[in-house]
């Protein structure tokens, strides 16, 4: 009686996992938009979101499939054993976005349509909120390095390259300096109250010192990508 219990399979309903796929695609590329909107992975957002309604109706038809036939649930244990994910993760946020479209994919497959579509909204409501918070009241911390040539500007001094910059910057550390015969080499970490004032400093920099090459990198923020 058992094993008849553990071969029988229930039919599954074309309609129901048609309805399934369509609801999944809709919150999948919903998904998929968010992380390319809000997401601050300095990878290749798109090609990333382009898979995530790949992986979300896979995960629907897995779970539709397997639920129907309980031979099947045990056989998945086995078959999904011997599968290695070797492709690395680089940021956690691809992560994060990664289980969403799988847990959309296992609510869809269960038939939890309501409940996954009110938890995708408010989930992606969530983080659109903290992403726009954190967008308005960021302040940028910036490593800038300026490499000035003696022959292209009249003064090299460190407090020369500091006098153009602390009227755009709330505060200059001087991280290290170098110099040598043909060049002086100086990396600042800044404090600024935005990017357009990070901006103004690399110009007036450019200004007082004509032939100097400057270069920043947003350590924080990673200049809002």
């Amino acid at each position: 009686m058992l094993d008849l219990l553990i071969l029988a399979e229930a039919a599954l309903p074309l309609t129901d996992l048609a309805v399934n796929l369509l609801i999944g695609a809709v919150l999948t590329t919903g998904l998929a938009w968010h992380h390319v909107r809000f997401g601050k992975t300095l990878a290749n957002r798109r090609a990333f979101a382009a898979n995530l309604m790949f992986v979300g109706l896979t995960t629907v038809l897995i779970i539709s499939i397997v639920k129907s036939s309980l031979a099947l649930s045990l056989g998945l244990v086995g078959a999904l054993s011997i599968v290695r994910f070797r492709t690395p993760i680089k940021e956690p946020e691809e992560l994060a976005y990664l289980f969403l479209a799988i847990a959309i994919g296992l609510g869809l497959g269960a038939d939890q349509r309501w409940a996954t579509v009110v938890a995708t909204v408010i989930i992606l409501g969530l983080l659109t909120v903290r992403g726009l918070w954190k967008r308005d009241g960021r302040s940028p911390n910036l490593y800038l390095n300026v490499e000035v040539r003696p022959e292209t500007a009249k003064d090299t001094s460190v407090d020369a390259i500091t006098g153009l910059l602390t009227p755009h910057v709330r505060a200059a550390d001087l991280r290290r300096l170098d110099v040598q015969d043909e060049f002086l080499t100086a990396t600042f970490f800044l404090d600024c109250e935005s990017d357009e004032q990070a901006l103004a400093a690399v110009e007036s920099l450019r200004k007082g010192l004509p032939g100097s090459n400057v270069s920043f990198i947003d350590q924080q923020t990673h200049l809002g990508l």
